[in-house]
C-alpha cells in the first residue's frame, strides 16, 4: 500500500518527508477512520509513526472544509463537574482565535515542539497553520504571537493551555478535533484533571483521537469515559517494546552503577551516541559531570532547567556534537532522535510501562537499537514489574570487571536479624543496669 491508496491531498503527498514512502502499520489501520471523522483510541510502538497518522488525518479534513463554522454539539458528559467550569470564557467570534479548530494535547514541551516541526512544513502545503503553546515562553507573548497567525492547529502542553484559557487569552469553543498524544501519561493523576476542563471548553467537539504505545488496566475507565464508542485499534502486542531493541541487563551493585557505565562507554559504545536514562534530577546532573570528568562528553537534560538550556542541549545531541545525553523520563515520551542506536538504563523506571516509552527512543522507524539496563538487587521488584508487562524475559548477566558483592534485599534482612537481635539484648542489659 502506498499514501497514495489512502486517498490523501495530492499536496499533503507531495509534502511527505522524502523517507515516507510506504505508511506504517497503525497509519494503514487508522488513517480511513480518522479522515472519515471517527474516534480512533490507537496503540502502537514507540516509533511506529503515530505522529503522522493523526497528524495527516487531521490534515486532510481541515484541508477539505478550510472556512466551515463548527456545529455546535453536546459538551463532554463531564463538563459541569467543576466548581470553575462557569469561569471558562466567551467565544469571541471576531478574534483570530476562532480559527482554531484542532488541538493536540501533549505531556511535554519537547514532544510539542517536535510534532510541530513534522506537522507544520505539511500544514503549509494546505495553507493551514500549525501553533505550539506550552511552558518556557512569556505567556503574553505567546497570546500575542498567536494574534498575530492564527492557527488552525495547536499544539500545547494542558498546564499552558488551561492557563491561557483562564485568562482569556484563548477560546477552545471552535475546536472540533482533540488530540491526546501519549494518551496514558495524560490520563494520569496529574494531568487528567486539567484534561476534563480543557475538554469542558470544547462544545463543538466532535472527534478524539487517543494514541499511545502502552495503557495500564487502571486507565481503563478514563478511557471509557472519554472515548466510550472510539475505534480500537492495536499494531502488535500492547504495551510491547518495538521489534528491533536488542534488550540486555547487568547485575551491577548499586554504588557500581556509574563506573560501569564509564567502562562501557570507553570500552564498547565510544563511537556512538547514547541517551541515558536516570530517575532522580540531582543524579543527573551529578552523573553528567562525572562523565564529563572522565572523559565523555555529555549534557544533563530534565524538568528543571530552562526552556533554553533543555532546547540547546537536546540540539547539541541531535547534531552529534556530544555523545551522550543524561535525562530523566522528560525525554521518554515520543522524542524522536534520528537514528539513535543505544539506550542506557542506569535506573530502572518505578513504573513498568515507562520502560516500554524509554527503550523505545532507539529502533525507531524500522531500525534497529540497543538497550541496556544496569539493574541492582535492590531493583528486582521494578524488573519483575518490566517482565510481567513487556512478556520478556530480561535475564540478569554479568558485566566482566563489576563483580557484584550486594547481597538480595530478602538475604540482606536474614543476615542482620541475629544483629538486630544481639543488639536488642544489650539495649535491654543496659536499660536493666
Amino acid at each position: 500500500m502506498s499514501f497514495s491508496d489512502l486517498n490523501l491531498d495530492s499536496r499533503l503527498l507531495t509534502a511527505l518527508p522524502a523517507q515516507c514512502q510506504t505508511p506504517t502499520a497503525v497509519q494503514q489501520q487508522t488513517l480511513p477512520s480518522i479522515m472519515l471523522g471517527q474516534d480512533v483510541l490507537a496503540f502502537a510502538p514507540t516509533g511506529s509513526g503515530k505522529t503522522l497518522a493523526f497528524g495527516l488525518g487531521l490534515l486532510q479534513q481541515l484541508s477539505q472544509q478550510p472556512n466551515a463554522q463548527p456545529a455546535m454539539t453536546t459538551p463532554p458528559s463531564f463538563a459541569n463537574e467543576y466548581d470553575d467550569a462557569e469561569e471558562l470564557p466567551a467565544f469571541r467570534p471576531s478574534s483570530s482565535r476562532a480559527h482554531m479548530r484542532a488541538v493536540v494535547i501533549v505531556p511535554t514541551r519537547e514532544l510539542a515542539s517536535q510534532i510541530s516541526e513534522v506537522l507544520t512544513p505539511l500544514a503549509k502545503s494546505v495553507s493551514l497553520n500549525v501553533a505550539t503553546l506550552c511552558g518556557g515562553v512569556d505567556v503574553a507573548q505567546q497570546a500575542a504571537t498567536f494574534d498575530q497567525q492564527p492557527a488552525q492547529i495547536v499544539i500545547a502542553t494542558p498546564g499552558r493551555l488551561l492557563d491561557l484559557l483562564r485568562q482569556k487569552l484563548i477560546s477552545l469553543k471552535g475546536v472540533q478535533h482533540l488530540v491526546l498524544d501519549e494518551a496514558d501519561r495524560l490520563l494520569e493523576m496529574g494531568f487528567w484533571p486539567d484534561v476534563q476542563k480543557l475538554m469542558s471548553a470544547m462544545p463543538a467537539l466532535q472527534q478524539q483521537l487517543l494514541f499511545s504505545a502502552t495503557l495500564p488496566n487502571e486507565l481503563e475507565a478514563q478511557i471509557q469515559e472519554l472515548a466510550p464508542h472510539a475505534h480500537r485499534f492495536a499494531v502488535g502486542s500492547q504495551n510491547s517494546v518495538v521489534e528491533g531493541v536488542a534488550q540486555t541487563c547487568y547485575l551491577v551493585n548499586k554504588g557500581s552503577k556509574a563506573q560501569a557505565l564509564i567502562a562501557l562507554l570507553k570500552a564498547q559504545l565510544s563511537a556512538q551516541q547514547v541517551l541515558v536514562f536516570i530517575n532522580a534530577r540531582d543524579n543527573a546532573d551529578s552523573l553528567s559531570k562525572r562523565l564529563n570528568k572522565a572523559g565523555i562528553q555529555a549534557l544533563a537534560l530534565h524538568g528543571e532547567k530552562d526552556q533554553t538550556e533543555r532546547d540547546n542541549a537536546l540540539l547539541a545531541f541531535r547534531n552529534g556534537d556530544i555523545k551522550v545525553l543524561v535525562a530523566t523520563d522528560l525525554l521518554a515520551r515520543g522524542i524522536d532522535v534520528t537514528a539513535l542506536p543505544i539506550v542506557v538504563n542506569l535506573d530502572l523506571p518505578e513504573s513498568a510501562p515507562v520502560y516500554v516509552h524509554r527503550v523505545g527512543r532507539t529502533a525507531r522507524a524500522g531500525l534497529s537499537g540497543v538497550a541496556i539496563s544496569l539493574v541492582s538487587h535492590g531493583e528486582a521488584n521494578a524488573l519483575a514489574a518490566i517482565r510481567e508487562l513487556t512478556g520478556e524475559a530480561l535475564p540478569l548477566l554479568a558485566l566482566e570487571g563489576f563483580p557484584v558483592t550486594d547481597q538480595p534485599a530478602s538475604e540482606a534482612r536474614s543476615k542482620r536479624a541475629p544483629r538486630d537481635k544481639k543488639a536488642n539484648r544489650r539495649n535491654m542489659n543496659k536499660r536493666t543496669k
